[in-house]
């Protein structure tokens, strides 16, 4: 019996999905880049090195052969300081667009340079596919010259890593790994590529990835679950008996894409929205229900309503240590507490959830406001918005207006004065951090990028690049501190040899300055190892050196407001050095230990009525 031939419709609709590459061969290195570009990403950062270089030459070939209308490249490889550099750019790339970044090493040190960003991705949810060479199959176990045992390194660190020993798999592993970092909960794949897999002739296919069966089945029940009738039923009985109703929005509020709807939840419910410093941007900070951000440092009057709120709707957050310190008096008075999360190992984990829905939160919000404005649903909060209204304007962010010294605070206050929240802000670690999270505005999401759950040092100024080449339109602002700024100088080079408009402001307080405050809240003064002073780093200096052609030094307190506008007018890359009271601190603050009720709010931040037991004691009643 012959076989029977595809109707005509079949044979146009599989000409369509056939790739025009597809039965080329080609070597393992033109199709990791054909697959880049296939991925449609715009641009790569990486170091290069003996055993990434088939790769190197492949994209120097593709970019010749497709150069734009415009004469520019249509995937530029740029080249940082050093890997870890590479790692961070990809890193704020694909924090400012919410695509997926891309980092190209080599082996050994060059691949090894990429753990602290890697694992920095996983624990923000950030997507990255990092590519690494290795050294030949055969000589894999060898210690041969420059090689070191990734897949065992990176497997603790990263979301998945693929280890290619088959030149047949190279196509499907890399498709894979997009898949992989993108979906669900995001985060980076590292795919790991022998010198001689780059080097093998294979037949390109055009759209073959692995079967991962298992993780496509649960990728699936996830991306597919959605609220019943029941579940909306039971929130809403709950949150209309509710009296002081608070949402707790985290990171993954923003990589789920679901800002829009929550804005329209908290508006069509009245419900007030504080945020982690991951969900910073998440809500509008100008909103009249914001409440800024939550936590060791949050605002004031977001933990007073934390501690005040009897419902708490936590979305896309995971009540981690910096947030619910000492979990079992997080929240106090909540007598329920709904969570809803992309990942299941996050339900339960850390605090019991009375109510909780595991699935995509822009699908999950967009069904709860259907269900509620369909039946009417509309919580009587006038008491506890005007509650939150008295805690905003008794505990409001403030600091020593008075001072001869420049107080860090001025500094960001004045740049907001200009930016209105809509500029991009990437920062180090430090008091800095945690001074521009407090001070400056986000109106949109993907404006606030930094190291979150990591903490690490020298992430602002490489992410600042990643993000700008993100977005070229944008106003890319790097906020960073003297201590952190050193862990990634070189990469101020990176800046001016790409002309990047970056502009980066250091808070110089001649030290660690978080690790000070520390130290003198908690070790009686003693600042190990934390005193710079004697450290003789001319800033302005190294960025002239590296081509800044604006580089200033700001020291008096007079020259602020005339300086922060010169600076951000500056059509170029732009360098500012601000050297501010090296005594000032972060405020609020939530010791080791403590809870929010025994928040210390320092000198000019008002605190609630505290007993004679050292116990705080609540004065905002309704």
């Amino acid at each position: 019996m012959p076989l029977l031939k595809p109707a005509p419709a079949a044979d146009a609709a599989q000409a369509i999905a056939r790739h025009p590459l597809a039965g080329t061969a080609m070597s393992g290195a033109d199709v990791v880049v054909q697959v880049l570009a296939d991925e449609g990403v715009e641009v790569l950062f990486g170091y290069s090195g003996g055993a990434i270089l088939p790769v190197y030459d492949a994209v120097f070939r593709h970019n010749a052969e497709h150069v734009l209308p415009d004469g520019s490249e249509p995937m530029p490889l740029i080249v940082p300081a050093n890997e870890q550099g590479a790692g961070f750019m990809a890193s704020g790339y694909a924090r400012a667009s919410g695509k997926v970044g891309v980092a190209v090493v080599t082996s050994g040190p060059g691949a090894t340079n990429m753990v602290t960003p890697v694992r920095d991705s996983t624990a923000d949810s950030i997507p990255l596919v990092v590519i690494c060479g290795q050294v030949a199959t055969q000589a894999i176990g060898s210690d041969a010259f420059q090689e070191a045992p990734i897949s065992n390194i990176m497997s603790a660190c990263a979301k998945h890593v693929f280890l290619v020993t088959e030149a047949e798999k190279l196509e499907a592993t890399l498709r894979t790994a997009f898949t992989i970092a993108r979906s669900g909960r995001p985060g980076p794949v590292v795919v790991d590529v022998p010198k001689d897999i780059q080097n093998a002739g294979v037949v390109f296919d055009g759209k073959v990835e692995l079967p991962l069966p298992g993780y496509r089945a649960r990728l699936r029940a996830v991306e597919q679950a959605s609220l019943s009738d029941t579940d909306c039923a039971t929130f809403f009985q709950v949150l209309l008996q509710a009296k002081r109703p608070l949402i707790y929005a985290g990171g993954g509020m923003i990589a789920s894409g679901a800002s829009v709807l929550l804005r329209e939840f908290a508006e069509t419910f009245g419900l007030p929205v504080t945020t982690t410093l991951m969900g910073i941007g998440g809500f509008d900070t100008t909103h009249p229900l914001a409440l800024h951000m939550l936590g060791m440092h949050g605002t004031a009057y977001a933990n007073y309503a934390v501690e005040d709120c009897d419902f708490l709707f936590t979305l896309g957050a995971r009540f981690d240590d910096r947030v619910a310190g000492v979990p079992s008096q997080f929240a106090p008075k909540a007598k329920f507490i709904a969570h809803i999360d992309i990942d299941p190992a996050e339900i339960n984990k850390v605090k019991p959830a009375d109510w909780h829905h595991v699935g995509p939160l822009d699908r999950a919000l967009q069904r709860l406001i259907q269900y509620g404005k369909a039946r009417g649903h509309q919580p009587a909060l006038a008491d506890w918005h005007a509650h939150i209204a008295v805690l905003k304007h008794k505990h409001a962010m403030n600091y020593d207006r008075d001072s001869s010294l420049i107080q860090p605070y001025a500094v960001l206050e004045e740049i907001n004065r200009h930016t209105q929240g809509r500029a991009i802000i990437s920062t180090g670690v430090g008091q800095h951090q945690m001074w521009a999270a407090q001070y400056l505005d986000f109106r949109a999401p993907r404006h606030w990028l930094t190291s979150g759950s990591m903490g690490t040092m020298g992430f602002g100024l490489p992410a600042a690049v990643g993000a700008q080449f993100a977005r070229r339109d944008a106003l890319v602002i790097d906020i960073d501190g003297d201590a952190s700024i050193r862990m990634n100088l070189g990469e101020l080079e990176t800046v001016t040899t790409y002309d990047l408009p970056v502009k980066i402001v250091v808070l110089n307080n001649v030290g660690d300055g978080m690790v000070r405050q520390w130290q003198k809240l908690f070790f009686k003064g003693r600042f190990a190892s934390s005193d710079k002073s004697l450290h003789r780093k001319d800033f302005v200096r190294a960025a002239e050196a590296d081509g800044f052609a604006w580089a200033r030094r700001l020291e008096r307190r007079e020259d602020l407001a005339a300086t922060i506008a010169e600076f951000l007018a500056f059509k170029g890359p732009a360098f500012l050095e601000v050297m501010i009271d090296p005594d000032a601190g972060v405020y609020p603050m939530v010791g080791p230990g403590a809870n929010y009720s025994q928040m210390i709010t320092g000198d000019f931040i008002p605190t609630r009525t505290v007993a004679h037991t050292g116990e705080a004691v609540a004065s905002d009643s309704f």
